[in-house]
């Protein structure tokens, strides 16, 4: 079934599920130390890893995520392993200035990491997200669809679309809708509320959060769902 966790924050714009289309700055580095981790009827599950980002080029970021998964079932035996790696490259085919729309492509590459890891399935997410910076606000969204290979795997599509506002200098606030289809065979589709920020300690430390709730299918994708994280930027 499709879940609610973050299972890699490179899939969207930390900390929200969904992207914009700004890449890392030329030459720069974003590293973040994260943790995720969303509730099913009674269930934990969720990721804790690394996350590196790099400015390849002018509008160009590469992206690598190592993260380790873990389940706290109500019933049962908890298990932590090494999750799917994730490589990813973000290209700015448009960008209109900060008065104007700007749009990326984002292709996901995710692989198992061996035995054990993840779900042991390959899948490919091809998004395009798009945005704009007016004054203290900030919109973005878009959405893809990803080819899932596996066994039980099923192709699946999602969306995302929120904004931000600046509420000081080092404080950006907001909120967004997410919608994901089911990514298995007999699973569910899910839609996401959710609410996150950002705090700049200083020019090169950042701390995000996320809160998200489940409005479709909550029992089966989870009701709550939460990351955190800290951002180092050079």
């Amino acid at each position: 079934m499709a879940g609610m966790i973050l299972a890699t924050p490179a899939l969207a714009g930390p900390p929200f599920l969904s992207d914009d289309p700004d890449p890392t700055p030329y030459q720069h580095y974003e590293i973040l130390i994260f943790g995720s981790g969303a509730r099913t009827s009674g269930d934990l599950a969720g990721d804790a890893g690394l996350d590196f980002n790099y400015g390849g080029g002018a509008n160009l970021q590469l992206t690598a995520t190592v993260p380790a998964s873990f389940e706290r079932p109500r019933a049962g035996l908890s298990s932590t392993h090494l999750g799917d790696i994730e490589l990813a490259a973000k290209y700015r085919f448009l960008d209109q200035g900060d008065d104007g729309w700007s749009a990326a492509i984002f292709p996901h590459l995710n692989v198992p990491a061996g035995p054990g890891s993840g779900d042991r399935t390959v899948s490919l997410l091809i998004p395009v997200w798009v945005g704009r910076h007016a004054d203290d606000w900030s919109f973005f969204g878009g959405g893809g669809c990803a080819i899932n290979n596996g066994e039980g795997a099923r192709n699946y599509c999602l969306t995302g679309w929120g904004a931000t506002r600046d509420i000081a200098d080092n404080l950006h606030l907001g909120a967004e809708i997410f919608h994901q289809g089911a990514d298995t065979v007999g699973g569910y589709a899910l839609t996401v509320l959710g609410i996150g920020g950002t705090f700049d300690i200083n020019d090169n430390v950042h701390l995000l959060g996320w809160w998200g709730r489940g409005v479709e299918h909550p029992d089966q994708t989870g009701r709550d769902a939460g990351y955190a994280s800290i951002l180092f930027t050079f």
